[in-house]
């Protein structure tokens, strides 16, 4: 059995036709399911169905021998203890500094709010920034319109909440995809079984650069 982690939502939407090129399509529907496993077409294959955060934990751990998870949250997480064989170029959005429009931030040490303290850390440590880094869970565009922050660190998509909040995306931190991580014991006991999906995500993902 193998058992593959992917969070509701986006990340699952844009994931089907890779699952479903597989011959993996959930028995119950996930939106409708209460169910957190998900039995699948293919007897030898089984969802877990968690939050996006939780993907590479449950991989690192072996819980699930693979997952589907943004970029974002793996460099948050610290992947190094997981295979990240393939981008498959999903739920794309930018991860990106934003503030005040047209108000430079100060010169003093700088007020940062973001959900992402590790990556914000690292990001401003290498531009010689001084920050407090700041965690939020949410509403971050709050933070600098009450004076919590200076800037936040998101991600970004249209950017339509932050000109709704008079807020305008600064510097481009990364470009943000979704990626194939595997459990490192999983692909030396599992190897052929992995192997052979990776190679249909491969396949998948071949048509639709082909196609785009």
């Amino acid at each position: 059995m193998l058992t593959i982690a992917v969070s509701k939502g986006r990340i699952y939407e844009e994931a089907l036709p890779f699952l479903e090129n597989a011959g993996i399509s959930p028995v119950d529907d996930p939106k409708k399911s209460r169910k957190l496993i998900l039995a699948t077409t293919r007897e030898d294959v089984q969802l877990v169905i968690i939050r996006a955060t939780d993907v590479p934990t449950f991989v690192e751990y072996g819980a699930a021998d693979m997952g589907i998870a943004g970029k974002d949250v793996l460099l948050e997480h610290g992947a190094e203890s997981l295979y990240e064989p393939l981008d498959l170029g999903i739920a794309t959005c930018r991860l990106m500094t934003a503030a005040h429009k047209d108000e430079p931030l100060p010169k003093r040490r700088i007020r940062v709010a973001t959900k992402y303290v590790k990556t914000a850390q690292r990001y401003f440590a290498e531009q010689g920034i001084q920050a407090e880094i700041i965690k939020l869970y949410g509403s971050m565009e709050l933070a600098p319109l009450v004076g919590l922050a200076d800037c936040i660190v998101d991600l970004v998509d249209t950017g339509n909440t932050l000109r709704a909040n008079n807020l305008e995306p600064r510097e481009l931190i990364m470009n943000i995809s979704s990626r194939l991580v595997v459990n490192k014991a999983a692909m030396k006991i599992k190897h052929q079984a992995i192997c052979e999906l990776l190679q249909q995500f491969e396949q998948t993902l071949t048509r639709r650069r082909a196609a785009s």
